[in-house]
């Protein structure tokens, strides 16, 4: 099946159905209103709604049809600005909080998931960054090899590889990356926040929002409650007053970005991630079925409204999808737009007394607009987040150069699956060196290895007896201690200081 010359409906709606809503017909009361149904806005709800807030979501269309319903779905913590721009404008610890906040974003949709049976395609796949094509792999190499060791030292799992499968160019491996259907997720998540106790109304576009009471107007009738969420991709006005929101609006840069779709037989293409150094880069995922797998290739990102030539995009996309998968039937074309800051990073918190908001996702929606929720339902519920001030449109945490994030945040529920996603320091003992210790992977199991002055080696379990975290090596003191509660341990395992009360264990 070839694609229509002018049809852009974007594969995601042709391939699912999503629950029809009712329009808001009466007054309401809520503690929260939700303007906007994509995936900040969803996500937002039914995090409320699980931990018991009545809710209400107001979508002006459909649900999951417009931004969310547009993306590439390309899910992955690996941000658009490179992990070593961030750690030289923000410092490690910014760095790392960035790209911890979009793995932990990927785990909440595993979370959700898996806790209401979701049937969207969800799997932990590889995700690869590798050298554009057209420039010299020498040239890339240097890069790519100090991304990958950066990663790691920040504690993500990642390894240089020379030639990368599909493009053949050398680039970076970052495991634990995701592939997802967007709008059956969507719809698994939309059906929970309903049997949670949330409304959902579609057709029904927030046109006013009044204070004292404070309430939002939408088909002539009103919501009244505490607390408003604006979840509209590129915010509304809301009750910040237009001055405010006009002024916001001069931080945000809009750009339009295509992507193309097409069969091709299966496991021709792995299943897998992949975006290439360029900028605007250029995408691959694959949307795997029982007999075809679908391939889609995004990318010539512009600013919206200053390209004469739309067509062209999507010319110079087939050609180069067709060189990486010659034999590709292609079934779909469409555009979406994204949104960027001048630094790089989201920007998502109060933007008025009682109001939330999220915007500037750039290529990374499905990631940002889902931590959006976890951040912005954090707030409302007043739970600490280790990841509010870093995203918060002021930005305070990055003046705070000596900010420790983990150590300030270490009871926060991620850092007790982190481990899970991290990577190890090392994969063999013959990398710890004489009076040195490091995190090894051995028969698939995380070992803390120590080698003493003459050459002795000694092995233990590097998860905490506690609560099951990975410890970490503290070379001042020669210690393993816990990075989630503290407890420290000898080079030989045994107990210095709890919580932790038995040794790390023995191993094979």
């Amino acid at each position: 099946m070839a694609t229509a010359q002018h049809d852009t409906t974007p594969y995601w709606s042709t391939s699912a159905t999503f629950p029809q809503f009712a329009k808001l017909a009466g007054n309401a009361d809520a503690d929260v209103v939700v303007v906007g149904g994509g995936i900040t806005g969803l996500t937002t709800a039914y995090l409320l709604a699980k931990a018991g807030t009545r809710v209400v979501v107001l979508e002006r269309g459909r649900c999951a049809a417009i931004d969310t319903g547009h993306t590439s779905a390309h899910l992955t913590m690996v941000t658009d600005t490179r992990l070593g721009t961030l750690v030289t404008n923000f410092g490690r610890s910014h760095g790392q909080a960035v790209w911890d906040a979009g793995l932990a974003a990927i785990a909440t949709i595993d979370d959700i998931v898996r806790e209401h049976a979701i049937d969207a395609g969800f799997e932990w796949v590889d995700g690869y960054l590798h050298a554009r094509f057209g420039d010299g792999a020498s040239d890339q190499r240097k890069h790519l090899e100090a991304d990958a060791m950066l990663a790691g030292e920040l504690g993500f799992d990642a390894e240089y590889i020379e030639s990368v499968p599909l493009v053949g160019r050398p680039g970076v491996r970052f495991a634990n990356q995701a592939r997802i259907h967007p709008r059956q997720y969507l719809a698994g998540v939309a059906k929970a926040i309903v049997a949670l106790g949330g409304r959902i109304y579609e057709h029904s576009e927030a046109d006013e929002f009044c204070e004292g009471p404070r309430r939002v107007k939408a088909n002539g009738h009103t919501v009244t409650c505490a607390d408003v969420v604006i979840a509209t991709h590129n915010p509304v006005v809301g009750f910040g007053g237009t001055a405010g929101a006009t002024l916001f609006q001069t931080k945000l840069a809009l750009y339009t970005s295509y992507v193309i779709a097409g069969r091709v037989a299966n496991g021709v293409v792995p299943d897998a991630l992949w975006w290439d150094t360029g900028d605007p880069y250029q995408f691959v995922r694959v949307d795997p079925h029982q007999d075809y797998d679908v391939v889609m290739l995004g990318g010539e990102d512009h600013k919206t409204g200053q390209e004469d030539d739309t067509e062209a995009c999507y010319r110079r996309l087939e050609e180069h999808l067709r060189v990486i998968v010659p034999d590709i039937e292609l079934t779909h074309r469409w555009s979406g737009q994204v949104i960027e800051t001048p630094d790089g990073l989201p920007y998502i918190g109060q933007s008025a007394d009682h109001q939330y908001s999220a915007t500037g996702y750039a290529g990374n929606g499905l990631t940002f607009g889902t931590l959006a929720g976890v951040i912005i339902s954090d707030a409302i519920l007043e739970r600490s987040n280790p990841w509010t001030e870093l995203f918060d449109p002021s930005r305070k945490a990055l003046t705070r150069g000596l900010w420790d994030y983990v150590k300030e945040n270490v009871d926060y529920p991620y850092y007790m699956i982190r481990d899970r996603f991290a990577g190890a320091d090392a994969k063999s003992v013959r990398a710890v060196r004489r009076g040195q210790g490091k995190v090894i992977e051995r028969n698939g199991a995380k070992v803390a290895a120590y080698r003493d002055t003459a050459g002795t080696a000694t092995l233990r379990s590097a998860i905490c007896t506690h609560m099951g975290c990975t410890v970490g090596w503290n070379a001042a003191e020669r210690t393993w201690d816990c990075p989630c509660h503290g407890s420290r341990f000898t080079t030989s395992g045994k107990v210095i200081s709890g919580p932790a009360e038995t040794p790390l264990s023995d191993v094979d």
